[in-house]
């Protein structure tokens, strides 16, 4: 697989990333052992995971995989900042909620330190500054070898990233959704990431699932659509309004011989300021079809008709 720098850093990461977010729910700790040795027999490094999947059982799996001396073969990412009480979420990036969560990944991790950490998204209720010094202090203690910010957009990351260098601590990585379905991010963010040297790393390259195609007729049993916990999540982009885009990556995928998720990827992964598209399987068979990608490189023609197609999204 091949690698990249994030953002202006000199941390090298593999150009996609794998997600953790349904390990201990979807994906059992089984399943997740053989996916991440596919990973990471495929040249995979870039672990995305969070305090608040499964309720910490994410992070736990990965501790146990990671135990046996592989710690330093990846770059392992996680965040803080958003949990769940009583089946709510609850977002809270206040100085001392953010390292207390700091501090449990770490413990379930079993590790004295990640590569990249990440404020999991803004919070109205805290002042940012106060956010910033949790991330500041992370990396002062080496708690973390990086830090960035989730799910902002480009004036709150150019915020957060001029009160980082108020500290001498550079800002990283911003980690968004961002597909052929969810293109918001090119209104502001991905200008800025490029001129500012912010790493994207895209959640749900893949448009929640819709982008393989698989829920063009019938929802498969297993699916993301077909499970309670994460039904409304994968559901965002299925109907009349994404269909366009859909059947566009259908026809290019036939086109070039391969499945549709190489082409939704292989887009994603070559838009500017992108570093690694984080993708989230199920199962190692899945991930080796999201693997394909690594091999395809779309042809100028294929590119503009998937803008143009997926225009509506930005």
């Amino acid at each position: 697989m091949q690698t990249r720098r994030l953002g202006a850093t000199g941390l090298t990461v593999s150009r996609l990333g794998l997600g953790t977010m349904a390990w201990g729910t979807r994906t059992s700790p089984e399943e997740a052992e053989d996916i991440l040795t596919a990973f990471r027999s495929a040249g995979g490094t870039l672990v995305d995971t969070a305090h608040g999947y499964a309720g910490g059982a994410a992070e736990e799996i990965l501790g146990r995989l990671l135990a046996d001396g592989a710690r330093d073969e990846v770059v392992l990412v996680t965040k803080s900042g958003i949990s769940r009480s009583t089946g709510a979420r609850v977002v809270d990036c206040s100085r001392r909620t953010m390292l207390h969560h700091l501090d449990l990944s770490l413990q379930r991790m079993r590790t004295d330190h990640v590569d990249v950490w990440l404020a999991h998204t803004w919070d109205d209720a805290t002042p940012l500054e106060e956010t910033v010094g949790a991330l500041v202090h992370a990396w002062q203690t080496g708690r973390a070898r990086y830090v960035g910010v989730s799910n902002h957009v480009g004036w709150q990351a150019a915020r957060t990233m001029s009160l980082l260098e108020a500290a001498g601590v550079p800002l990283a990585a911003d980690s968004v959704e961002y597909s052929l379905v969810e293109r918001r991010p090119e209104r502001e963010l991905v200008e800025a990431a490029s001129h500012l040297g912010i790493g994207l790393l895209p959640w749900s390259p893949l448009g929640r699932g819709v982008l393989t195609g698989r829920y063009r007729g019938s929802v498969a049993a297993d699916s993301r659509l077909a499970s309670d916990e994460f039904a409304r999540f994968a559901g965002r982009h299925v109907g009349e309004h994404t269909l366009g885009v859909v059947e566009a990556v259908r026809t290019a995928a036939e086109g070039l011989g391969v499945a549709p998720a190489a082409v939704a990827l292989a887009w994603v992964r070559d838009r500017p300021a992108v570093t690694a598209p984080i993708v989230g399987p199920r199962t190692a068979v899945q991930l080796g079809a999201l693997l394909e990608s690594e091999d395809v490189e779309l042809p100028e023609q294929i590119v503009g008709a998937l803008d143009e197609v997926s225009a509506d999204h930005v």
